[in-house]
């Protein structure tokens, strides 16, 4: 679309407005999201405490209806303002599905359990009342280890037969289409279709419905396969899903007729008024598929990216069609745009005129009059500029303006969703447009991480091109769960940090305070996602597919922590695929893996004894669900269970580090999971929160200083980093997190202050190993050279020893009175057996 040279000169000119940390403003009321890119809606952009996917216009465009993660948001389409915000009653939204009565009083929105709400609008435009709530059948999934109990059907995509007396609905868990008579309440009947029905459309006559199936077509006997939410779904040697249909479904006779194969992960279609062509998204594919509905065959498949260069990443999850049917607008979530595609008539293929900038993760557009309405899941972020300094109450209140007072505290949950409006641009205005979306999403960089590699290069830490010398030959990714920075190092002097929201510091985590000191401290260092769901696939992924960013209202389907559903994971892959597809070798601890004790029902305290007294009589089974990588995974190493201390842990690691020294011989990429400083609350019986914490970090320590002590310390590079920060608050952003980069070549005693994120994670360990990128967010992300020096230093590490004890264990029973007793109750009712199952205030 446009040339390489164009864009690097609309970088440099755009370079002076991009920010040094999250929620500076840029350039024109933009703000820095965690990815580093810039988020500058054009038009005008209204927010609210949620998370919005999917979106529908009433009145001539006079009101808009918002379904989000909690509920429906209701905007004045004409002064742009939130006017209502009415919550589902227990129950939170499913990732797509809203519709609107033709008079338009009466709002269908589907929830993340099995309900279809229907709501009753009043001639001021209000939802007066949730009216009914239709329970859809659902199905229970037994799963020897589920992270959640699935309950629910999880309803999506609603369509309205023409006299709104029957509503067909797509039940992803159940893969049907639900045939349910408004009248009577009733369903009539369900339609098997594809795996993970996602959005459905009906043709002008009523005879057929058509239905993206998200997670593609079933199976067939001996076909590779892995469970999502309980169904056998088609998946590659990766374990990533590997298909995607559309179903067509004659509705007379009540079944599937055809299925179309388009890309993969289709959702939002869009039908044209003839019925004749219907347009996919492809969110996991970035492409647009026009089907031919007559022919039940693709006519055509348009790549949506801004530049064919790039790798994956625009995630086009959604499509709107313009009255006359000759411009498609596609959500591109990876690009926090919507790109405009002229439509090929008469044979002409179609193309990508431009794309226009909207907010962060747009998840649902559609078109009202000579306006775009875009639907962005993340909005502005947890600190979004139109809300300046605002935190929100415990209880969940709306924010309270605070002036720019110190002690503001942010937490990745703080969620501010937006929607935008925006005028179809002309030509001019769309060129312009586009150039914007190049420099704030960052295209110029992602595409220089494809540049070639230059012969005759010095080996350097972190090379400038793929494939250039590094000085590393191993590394170690260690990954932990749920710390913010301020957390933990909030109380370092030398870095930005808030001694008053640090809970852990140098008494508790001598060693993370060390390292930093010894090392380099990075206190400019955000995770990209928010929880474990997507905290774990940033972290290894470079990236977070749709249905992940869109499923916050409820984890019905999944909550993908442990690696249990591959339709969670983006197509490009892992990290260890991109290692082993490039002949590197791998090792993984516990990353992605479930343990149970052996003897079964072994809790913390014998354990923990077993550990002391080195009896060695109680061993680990480990539960891993990507068959790819349990090839790689150590089978002694646990993975998670927080009755497991990290220090037991550690010595399982290095007990094969010592055979790696036999051999002379250790993996090019090493991944250690180390989870304990994610707490187990107040539970009677548990260790305490400073007990967990002290744990993992002399765990960290003894890692470290034996990998310094080792014949391969001269050449390995250990990075740190946690899965995400949701558990804490952090004076600059939820997001900030810690992250430790310890090597012979770190500096020594500094501190840098450069952006960091997870992704410049994945993309520095990329360029010590010689690994392309694996998609658009990791190639686009600065890599962290400035925290390396030209020279080594070889001096090792030497482990502190903990001052909290280990087993301190929280008290229980009558030892308890008051405010001790009321908060270990309140502990004891949290799920701390599974990740992110406890509520965050609470904990």
């Amino acid at each position: 679309m446009v040339n390489f040279l164009v864009w690097v000169i609309a970088f440099w000119a755009g370079v002076d407005c991009l920010a040094e940390e999250i929620g500076q403003v840029v350039g024109e009321g933009g703000v820095v999201v965690s990815t580093e890119q810039v988020v500058r809606p054009a038009g005008k952009t209204v927010g609210f405490g949620g998370r919005p996917v999917d979106l529908v216009a009433g009145d001539g465009g006079k009101i808009v209806y918002v379904k989000d993660s909690r509920g429906v948001v209701v905007i004045d389409g004409d002064k742009w303002l939130v006017r209502q915000e009415a919550k589902f009653p227990g129950d939170g939204g499913s990732m797509h599905g809203i519709a609107l009565s033709k008079d338009g009083r009466k709002l269908y929105a589907t929830g993340s359990r099995s309900t279809l709400w229907e709501g009753k609008i009043g001639e001021n435009g209000l939802l007066e009342k949730w009216s009914r709530k239709i329970v859809m059948p659902s199905i229970e999934e037994t799963n020897p280890r589920p992270m959640v109990k699935r309950r629910g059907s999880y309803p999506c995509g609603i369509a309205l037969s023409a006299d709104e007396k029957t509503a067909y609905i797509c039940l992803s868990v159940n893969n049907t289409l639900a045939v349910v008579d408004l009248e009577t309440e009733k369903l009539v009947e369900e339609i098997a279709v594809g795996v993970a029905p996602y959005d459905v459309a009906l043709s002008p006559d009523g005879q057929k419905a058509l239905v993206s199936n998200w997670g593609g077509r079933r199976p067939i006997d001996g076909e590779q396969t892995s469970k999502s939410a309980g169904t056998d779904t088609l998946v590659d040697e990766r374990g990533i899903g590997c298909s995607g249909t559309v179903s067509i479904v004659d509705l007379k006779e009540r079944k599937q007729a055809a299925e179309v194969v388009v890309g993969l992960h289709p959702a939002d279609i869009e039908l044209t008024a003839d019925g004749k062509t219907l347009f996919v998204a492809n969110a996991n594919a970035d492409t647009v598929s026009l089907v031919d509905v007559a022919t039940e065959k693709v006519r055509e498949t348009v790549q949506v990216r801004p530049d064919a260069g790039l790798g994956f990443g625009s995630a086009t999850n959604a499509v709107a069609l313009s009255k006359d049917g000759s411009k498609l607008y596609v959500a591109c979530g990876g690009n926090n745009a919507v790109a405009v595609v002229e439509v090929g008539l008469e044979g002409k293929a179609s193309r990508v005129a431009g794309f226009i900038p909207v907010g962060w993760y747009p998840g649902g557009v559609v078109v009202s009059g000579e306006k775009l309405l875009v639907a962005n899941v993340k909005g502005g972020g947890s600190r979004d500029l139109s809300r300046a300094r605002l935190v929100l109450d415990l209880a969940g209140t709306p924010p309270k303006p605070l002036g720019p007072l110190p002690g503001a505290a942010w937490n990745t949950h703080f969620h501010w969703g937006t929607v935008t409006q925006v005028d179809v641009p002309d030509a001019p205005t769309l060129a312009r447009y586009t150039q914007q979306v190049l420099v704030d999403a960052r295209v110029p960089q992602a595409l220089l991480a494809a540049e070639k590699a230059q012969a005759g290069v010095a080996a350097v830490p972190v090379p400038l091109h793929v494939g250039e010398p590094s000085v590393f030959e191993h590394v170690v990714y260690v990954i932990k769960e749920n710390r913010t920075y301020d957390q933990v190092l909030g109380d370092m002097k030398e870095g930005n940090g808030d001694e008053s929201l640090c809970i852990f510091g140098k008494d508790v985590t001598p060693n993370h305070h060390a390292l930093a000191k010894e090392f380099v401290l990075l206190d400019n260092y955000y995770c990209n996602g928010v929880l474990s769901a997507d905290g774990h696939q940033w972290a290894t992924e470079g990236a977070v597919a749709d249905g992940v960013e869109k499923s916050f209202g409820g984890w019905t389907r999944s909550y993908p922590f442990p690696g249990d559903d591959p339709l969670a994971f983006v197509s490009s892959g892992f990290i260890w695929d991109n290692a082993l597809l490039h002949g590197l070798s791998f090792r993984n601890f516990g990353e992605m893996g479930l343990a149970d004790p052996v003897p079964a029902r072994t809790g913390f305290s014998e354990i923990y004894k077993d550990y002391v007294d080195k009896t060695g009589k109680i061993s680990f089974k480990l539960t891993t669900a990507i068959q790819e990588l349990k090839k790689y995974t150590s089978p002694d190493y646990p993975g998670w269970n927080l009755a497991i201390p990290d220090v037991v842990r550690a010595n399982i690691y290095l007990k094969e580090l010592a055979q790696f020294e036999e051999k002379k011989q250790m993996p090019a990429l090493t991944i250690v999971y180390l989870p304990s400083d994610h707490t187990r609350g107040l539970d009677p019986g548990a260790p305490s929160p400073a007990a967990m914490m002290a744990d993992n970090d002399l765990a960290l320590g003894r890692v470290v200083e034996a990998i310094s002590k080792s014949r391969f310390w001269a050449k390995t590079c250990i990075i740190v980093n946690e899965d995400d920060p949701q558990n804490g608050f952090d004076h600059v952003d939820g997001h900030r997190s810690l992250c430790l980069v310890i090597s012979p070549y770190t500096k020594r005693g500094k501190v840098v202050k450069e952006f960091y994120n997870q992704t410049s994670v994945l993309h520095t360990m990329e360029l010590m190993l010689g690994l392309p990128a694996m998609n658009q967010l990791d190639a686009m992300a600065p890599a962290m050279r400035d925290c390396f020096n030209a020279e080594a230093d070889l001096r090792p590490y030497a482990a502190l020893d903990n001052k909290v004890p280990l087993d301190q264990m929280n008290l229980g029973g009558r030892a308890l009175k008051g405010e001790a007793l009321e908060w270990a109750t309140k502990s004891l009712a949290q799920r701390m057996d599974k990740p992110d199952m406890a509520d965050e205030d609470t904990l």
